[in-house]
């Protein structure tokens, strides 16, 4: 069930959406953490044949990770609402131009809900799960309902979108939506080279989302991209 509107962020049951709350103040809910952007979404160059990274028609939902025991088994990060979801949608299509269905899945040891071990048809074999390390999953878009709220938007359309300031200036490029657990993220990585920084994913601090224009409109804090500072020791 999608959350209404006034609330903070959140995804949907199955589908890879986000939707964008109201709240915050100034400095609430970021932090200024350095994380490796994940690999570009639609649209990119590269892979063999009639790779899915040259389609405009495709989400990304999914992403392989090592191998898992001797078996063919593989992990997957999910970018599905419901993790588990991304199991319903078949085929896959592959980043690397190939399909695959997903026989079986479970959660993965360490506790985040959003990295599974997958079985693979047709993969039966160590070798053959670890060639599939880092290759991405999509699925058609037109084998999903549109968002039926104003401020949902598709997880994939929202990265790699430019990010400037109410004054037109370019600051960076979301790279990824995380959600903690207090409501969606943007992670934004500086137009100049640098740690990412989370930003709200709310009206008050993105109060404009056009993604047929490839932009977000943000009200950052000054100190966006600045790196926390530590907090004093208490005295004894």
């Amino acid at each position: 069930m999608k959350k209404e509107r006034s609330q903070q962020r959140s995804t949907s049951s199955s589908l890879p959406l986000v939707g964008r709350g109201r709240g915050g103040g100034a400095g609430a809910n970021r932090s200024n953490v350095a994380h490796t952007p994940p690999s570009p979404t639609l649209p990119h160059k590269g892979g063999e044949g009639l790779s899915a990274s040259l389609r405009n028609d495709l989400v990304l939902v999914g992403e392989f990770g090592r191998a898992h025991g001797l078996k063919g088994e593989v992990r997957l990060k999910s970018h599905t609402g419901d993790p588990q979801a991304i199991a319903d949608y078949r085929p896959l299509i592959a980043s690397n131009g190939k399909t695959y269905s997903l026989k079986n899945i479970r959660t993965a040891p360490g506790g985040a809900p959003d990295l599974l071990i997958a079985v693979v048809d047709g993969v039966t074999t160590r070798d053959a799960s670890e060639a599939l390390n880092r290759v991405q999953l999509y699925i058609e878009r037109d084998k999903l309902p549109p968002p039926d709220e104003e401020d949902e938007f598709l997880l994939a359309d929202l990265i790699g979108l430019s990010v400037e300031t109410e004054a037109g200036d370019i600051i960076g490029t979301v790279v990824a939506v995380p959600n903690y657990g207090g409501g969606d993220l943007l992670e934004i990585a500086p137009v100049q080279k640098g740690p990412t920084a989370l930003l709200p994913f709310t009206k008050a601090f993105v109060p404009v989302v056009d993604v047929a224009a490839k932009r977000i409109v943000a009200s950052p804090p000054d100190d966006l991209f600045e790196p926390a500072k530590p907090q004093p020791e208490d005295e004894a």
